[in-house]
């Protein structure tokens, strides 16, 4: 019998495993298990043809395959830094290049270069050998860049965002079509666009943020409802289809933020400049006026090409001042002083509506990482999402399933963001654990979800329970077809409110350009469903780069500002249990590992993880450590390339003495 083979995309895991997601959509929730003996040596993102060894109907695990050729390498170029040998070995190599990437664990060795060296500069490197079968361990390559120099300010995130492919710079081409475009508004732009200039609306971003591409209006109706405007910068009146701007804006999808600096997906001259809301200045805009119940049902809406003349640009602490009644606040921003109190009052409204149809709510703070003028991490902030953060989020998402509805009720080709429903296995783990700590969830059902988030509201176990709930969940997906959206109990939703950094905001509205001044026959239906599934698949392969970017240098910036604090000790909480150690969470976001040899207990206590219970226990002593618990540590090491915190468990000391110490 013939083995049926697919080709498809390789994901690598460290551990040298692998999966195939196959190319061909029909199959694409497909995934194919690849061993670590069947990977051919292939490497992440790497194109390659796989041979069905079971399908998922032979086996219970799923499909597994081997990999019989690789079609198409995903890293040609990549980025590390450069550390010589001390002379030049029998092989005539220079040196070897240390990568970011823990799915390479094969070494990369430089023969040559095109330009001098000195140890620890930052490099590219042209890859002309991979893995094979003669020398599966090490990969052969060229120098063709010095990026920078040991000691360089901002030389580590650089290094970081080359590696992960994403650009430094704009091409010429692409600045000098936006340095062609007037920041003036002409007569004929004007022309078909509803006038908002007169309406009181206002932006409420961070105090640092530069690209405002969301504004507000919002009033109580006569008839007891509320009028909704959330007016968006009209990017797409700029960024034509096709055109260089265009075309680059696809390549990176989204801007990327890290630390001190943004990779902004379009030039500055636009995201900060002639599509950002600046106050008291002219926009060209898209608008999405909402009629809303007092029950947060949308009643109608219209959206529709406009234009806008922000009245206040808000920072979310001066609102979360007004909203908490300061005097001062109040009379500086007077003009919309009563338009806060209706907006705090919608977003209660509206809040409450997602939490009854079961939408999930996790509360997380956000850290911030302090960098000093060099570079160096100085502090780390949490910030907790006050009512006006949730307040934009409350209205953001009005907007975006309004757009999405708009699409679905006239039958219109679009681009949509979907999640899938929790993954079983996981799902399975959590109903476990969270019933051996007395709290039921019986199914990932909205209505078993809610009562089990209410249940575990302000207990001890809240924390852990809230992040293995998030660990169930599937990753939102960008994609042609209307799923729903899982995490927000929403029949229909896009992404359209924030054009100046997302691309499929940008599709979207194209889109509504589109259909709103041509309208649409069904070849031109045809040409957008053909067109619009690349773009989600794009879109979402470039949000996920820029997820794990962030990642990388959040660790990394993490483990260097906790080099100053070794030897120091610290209270945190267990937030994961491996069989090679403990994960723990320090107050101020920082993760670290306890590996088993440090735990302490009893004198000839060893220490073993029980995978069934999730716990780790003690051979001699069965002193217990689990999900949830507080727990004393020290920082023993640091490893900033690899964003790793180590930690030595430290009894207190009604433990020490009991444990005769």
């Amino acid at each position: 019998m013939k083995q049926e083979k697919v080709t498809g995309v390789f994901r690598a895991n460290a551990k040298g495993f692998g999966f195939v997601k196959p190319l061909d959509a029909t199959n694409r929730k497909q995934d194919v298990f690849i061993g670590s003996r069947n990977t051919l040596n292939a490497l992440d993102g790497d194109e390659v043809l796989v041979e069905i060894l079971h399908t998922a109907e032979q086996s219970k695990k799923g499909a597994d395959g081997k990999i019989v050729k690789i079609t198409k390498r995903a890293t040609v170029d990549t980025v590390g830094t450069y550390i010589p040998f001390a002379t030049k070995n029998e092989a005539g190599l220079l040196g070897q290049v240390l990568l970011y990437n823990d799915k390479i664990t094969a070494a990369l060795y430089i023969t040559s270069s095109n330009a001098p060296l000195l140890a620890n500069d930052v490099v590219r490197v042209h890859i002309d050998q991979y893995p094979n079968k003669k020398d599966a361990q090490s990969f052969r390559g060229v120098i063709t860049e010095v990026i920078g120099h040991q000691g360089d300010v901002g030389l580590d995130i650089l290094e970081v965002l080359c590696a992960m492919g994403i650009p430094e710079s704009f091409p010429d081409e692409v600045m000098e079509q936006a340095n062609a475009i007037s920041e003036a508004i002409s007569d004929e732009e004007r022309i078909g666009r509803v006038d908002y200039r007169d309406e009181i609306t206002y932006t409420i971003d961070g105090a640092d943020s530069k690209d405002l591409d969301d504004a507000i209006h919002i009033k109580k109706l006569g008839n007891g409802n509320y009028e909704l405007g959330v007016h968006i910068a009209d990017v797409a009146h700029y960024v034509t289809e096709g055109s260089p701007l265009d075309e680059e804006a696809l390549s990176r999808a989204t801007s990327v933020y890290v630390a001190d600096r943004v990779v902004p997906m379009l030039p500055e001259r636009l995201s900060n400049g002639i599509c950002s809301l600046n106050e008291g200045v002219e926009r060209l805009t898209q608008s999405c006026v909402m009629e809303i119940s007092p029950q947060g049902k949308i009643l109608s809406a219209k959206i529709n090409p406009s234009i806008i003349r922000t009245t206040y640009r808000m920072t979310y602490d001066d609102v979360n001042l007004m909203i908490d009644k300061n005097a001062e606040k109040r009379a500086q921003f007077s003009k919309i002083k009563e338009s806060v109190e209706i907006a705090t009052e919608l977003h209660d409204i509206l809040y409450n509506m997602r939490l009854t149809r079961g939408a999930i709510e996790f509360d997380d703070a956000e850290s911030k990482i302090i960098l000093d003028d060099k570079g160096v991490p100085i502090n780390i902030v949490k910030r907790e999402r006050g009512v006006a953060e949730r307040m934009i989020e409350s209205f953001m998402l009005a907007a975006n399933e309004t757009v999405a509805h708009h699409f679905i009720s006239h039958k219109l080709p679009a681009i949509y963001r979907v999640h899938d429903e929790p993954k079983k296995e996981a799902f399975a783990k959590l109903i476990e654990f969270a019933g051996d700590l007395g709290y039921s969830i019986s199914s990932p059902s909205h209505q078993s979800l809610e009562y089990f988030m209410e249940s575990i509201q302000e207990t001890p176990e809240e924390a852990v329970l809230s992040t293995m709930l998030l660990h169930t969940m599937s990753t939102a997906l960008y994609s042609e077809e209307n799923t729903h959206h899982f995490g927000l109990a929403a029949n229909d939703y896009t992404h359209f409110t924030s054009p100046i950094r997302r691309y499929p905001d940008l599709l979207v509205h194209r889109l509504l350009h589109f259909y709103g001044e041509i309208g649409s026959s069904p070849e031109q239906k045809k040409e957008w469903e053909e067109k619009i599934p690349p773009i989600a698949k794009q879109s979402s392969e470039m949000e996920r780069r820029e997820v794990v970017t962030e990642r990388i240098v959040d660790a990394m910036k993490k483990a260097e500002y906790m080099t100053q604090f070794i030897g120091d000790s610290f209270y945190g909480t267990i937030n994961g249990i491996q069989k090679f150690g403990i994960f723990v969470q320090l107050d101020n976001s920082v993760e670290g590992l306890i590996r088993l040899n440090l735990l302490k207990g009893e004198q000839g206590d060893r220490f073993e993880f029980d995978e069934d219970n999730q716990v780790v226990i003690g051979s001699k002593s069965k002193t217990t450590f689990k999900m949830g618990q507080p727990i004393k540590v020290k920082v023993i090491a640091t490893n900033k390339r690899k964003g790793a915190v180590d930690f030595e468990h430290l009894l207190t000391n009604d433990k020490v003495e009991q444990a005769g110490k």
